[in-house]
């Protein structure tokens, strides 16, 4: 697993935050993570290239759609071919982190990540944001 301490508090500072991979689909996990996203009150922005709402929130067609990239955390829930192009947008924009979640990467995505500089950026092989993201918020508050 990669992701350092460091990098989850990153992640979980951001003003701003977009899921990519969520859909109409209530079961599945890019959903349910927009949806502890919208759950907390914080500003997230579903990515999908079709959709024009998910979950009653606008989205946007791609990471350089968004207001401010450098400015926003993304959480990946995609397929591993679908996470490697994501990855390139996000190093194109300054992303400042990305959490892929459990299954979003595979040898491919992670030799990337290592390739170009990313590991500070990405957290990797892990648990997901719906497990740890709580406990990582309330460390947040209390600095």
């Amino acid at each position: 697993m990669s992701g350092s301490v460091e990098t989850k508090k990153v992640f979980l500072s951001s003003p701003q935050y977009a899921v990519v991979g969520a859909s109409k689909d209530q079961t599945k996990f890019g959903t349910k993570v927009l949806k502890w996203y919208l759950a907390r009150d914080l500003s997230v922005t579903p990515v999908h290239p079709k959709e024009d709402t998910l979950e009653g929130v606008n989205t946007v067609r791609s990471l350089g759609d968004l207001p401010s990239p450098a400015d926003t955390s993304i959480s990946i829930i995609t397929n591993p071919k679908i996470t490697l192009g994501i990855l390139e947008q996000a190093k194109a924009l300054s992303i400042p982190a990305l959490w892929l979640q459990p299954g979003a990467e595979d040898a491919a995505v992670v030799s990337y990540i290592k390739d170009n500089g990313l590991e500070s950026k990405v957290i990797y092989g892990g648990p997901c944001i719906l497990v740890e993201g709580d406990g990582i918020r309330e460390t947040l508050a209390k600095l």
